[in-house]
């Protein structure tokens, strides 16, 4: 067996350690937060609901079952939400209202970023 070593060596290496997980840790939420500003966390587990939603009704459909009402509730739910949560991000101070006005900047765009989300129910 190795010997034993005074506290502070042990302490030494808890430091280390320490330091080493703090810097890992920065890292990952640096990360995060650089992700988060084209697309927040909550649209896109949002938008992987959805897609699963979708999933469920074609799983359905795919094997001749009629699809249940509450799927098509949902679906429609869906639908309603992401409306809103797209007007919300696009409008003043949203996240992708910001990413859209620094997109519209730039000249190579092949789309116009410079328009609003619509508003009415009739544009969508």
């Amino acid at each position: 067996m190795s010997e034993l070593h005074q506290p502070e060596v042990y302490l030494k290496r808890i430091s280390d350690d320490i330091k080493i997980m703090r810097e890992l840790l920065s890292k990952v939420v640096n990360v995060m937060v650089e992700a988060e500003s084209e697309v927040p966390e909550k649209m896109r587990r949002f938008i992987m609901y959805m897609h699963d939603m979708h999933d469920v009704k074609n799983l359905y459909d795919e094997h001749g079952f009629k699809i249940p009402d509450y799927v098509f509730r949902e679906v429609e739910r869906c639908d309603d939400r992401l409306h809103q949560l797209l007007t919300e991000l696009h409008t003043d101070g949203g996240t992708f209202e910001k990413v859209r006005r620094e997109m519209a900047k730039d000249g190579k765009n092949r789309w116009d970023h410079t328009r609003a989300i619509c508003e009415t129910k009739e544009c969508c």
